[in-house]
């Protein structure tokens, strides 16, 4: 059990990996993108088409401005980063909860809800992959391209979806994780972040 544990939780933290890569690159391409435009608005202006009229068009010739197709790029983009996080989160039961009666329940009813908790995460989760993948391949099958840098559609499908997948298969070994524990009644796998620490 630990070594099959151990196997999830690598490939989680290998997917944050690239989804924190992901996003920062994407973060970059925003900022370099809103620099340029502001430059480029800049050199438009009649201030400094006065002032410097040959700088400022070469400046413009040479391209300053922003990114082509930049919001193509971090709409594709963002979509795999939040499913590259979700594994990590779903194996180290890190999602957002409230447990206000939490320590009044007895333990088989918290292990119940335990449970209940995960398999909702798990059968969400899958439905969600294979409606990416059926997503995926009608975009295929129709060749739609993105407006500006013309790049498949079924590309940024395909990047979720692995991202997808990582997560559902997370989910799932969770509520197989958290199913042993109710029916032995004994604890598995902490129910927290800070156990992995």
């Amino acid at each position: 059990m630990h070594r099959i544990h151990r196997s999830v939780v690598r490939l989680a933290r290998i997917m944050a990996v690239i989804g924190g890569l992901v996003l920062t690159t994407l973060i970059l391409i925003t900022c370099i993108s809103i620099v340029g435009r502001a430059l480029n608005s800049g050199l438009h202006s009649d201030l400094v088409m006065a002032a410097a009229p040959g700088l400022a068009q070469f400046l413009l010739d040479a391209g300053i401005g922003a990114i082509r197709g930049d919001f193509e790029l971090v709409e594709a983009g963002m979509a795999f980063c939040i499913f590259a996080f979700l594994p990590l989160c779903q194996v180290t039961a890190g999602h957002a909860s409230v447990d206000i009666l939490w320590g009044a329940l007895p333990p088989v009813l918290q292990r119940l809800l335990t449970f209940t908790a995960e398999a909702l995460f798990a059968l969400a989760l899958v439905v969600i992959a294979v409606q990416l993948d059926s997503g995926m391949e009608r975009k295929i099958r129709s060749g739609q391209t993105t407006l500006l840098l013309q790049f498949p559609v079924w590309w940024s499908y395909a990047a979720s979806l692995a991202g997808a997948v990582a997560a559902a298969a997370a989910a799932v070994y969770m509520a197989c994780v958290r199913l042993l524990e109710l029916v032995t009644g004994r604890l598995v796998l902490q129910n927290a972040l800070r156990a992995e620490h």
